[in-house]
């Protein structure tokens, strides 16, 4: 089924890929991104969700899945991240969508793509549930790339990742690493319940035990 839909969007999408990836090295290469949020993180959002959609589209095969909306959206998805660049002040073309149909992508799928990136994040799911819920129900791609780049989030790579951004970020201040320890509570151990494939559950299960035995010992180091 995904070979058949990449077919169907691009009769061949390898230069189109490749040219997406190459920007997005780039570009997540140069400040104000710091080592929390950069290229590598790409290439692990990008390879869990390959191996989402290949366990996902085996046990859901009626589910029109599109890998190649799946790993354009896995590329492009921190581009503009409003943590680092603040929001255009005027309407304009999303950056992502734009160098897409720069690289020859139909518009249809630069929308699609533009429309998965969108509503992937934690922040916009917390603050409009609904539209969410809408785009998931249009967009099944959208719950992979989702489930990857919040399991970079937890687990081993997620607790360094948060120590990183913390520090690049100088978010403890006074308060020191404790205040990047908070982010644990606010945000990653409340990751497990907001996945939405199977794949995403169990890997976030195994991901977030370690959260909590890193967070244990922790505070065993720290009340001696």
């Amino acid at each position: 089924m995904a070979s058949l839909t990449v077919f169907a969007e691009m009769p061949d999408p390898s230069p189109l890929l490749s040219q997406t990836t190459a920007f997005t090295r780039s570009y997540m290469s140069s400040p104000p991104f710091d080592s929390s949020h950069d290229f590598t993180h790409i290439q692990r959002v990008l390879s869990l969700s390959c191996h989402i959609h290949a366990i996902e589209s085996t046990s859901n095969p009626s589910i029109p899945y599109s890998i190649l909306s799946i790993k354009l959206a896995a590329l492009l998805h921190d581009v503009q991240d409003r943590k680092y660049i603040a929001p255009p002040t005027t309407p304009t073309t999303p950056l992502a969508q734009q160098k897409l149909l720069e690289f020859g992508c139909p518009e249809f799928l630069a929308q699609k793509v533009q429309d998965i990136i969108d509503h992937i994040s934690y922040s916009t799911e917390l603050k409009y549930p609904e539209k969410v819920t809408a785009a998931l129900q249009k967009y099944p791609e959208l719950g992979i790339v989702q489930d990857a780049d919040r399991l970079d989030a937890i687990g081993a790579v997620g607790i360094g990742r948060t120590f990183t951004y913390g520090g690049a970020k100088n978010r403890g201040g006074d308060g020191g690493m404790e205040i990047t320890l908070q982010h644990f509570d606010e945000k990653l151990l409340a990751l497990e319940g907001m996945m939405k494939t199977g794949e995403g559950k169990k890997l976030a299960r195994e991901r977030t035990e370690r959260l909590s035995v890193f967070k244990k010992w922790w505070e065993e180091e720290n009340n001696v």
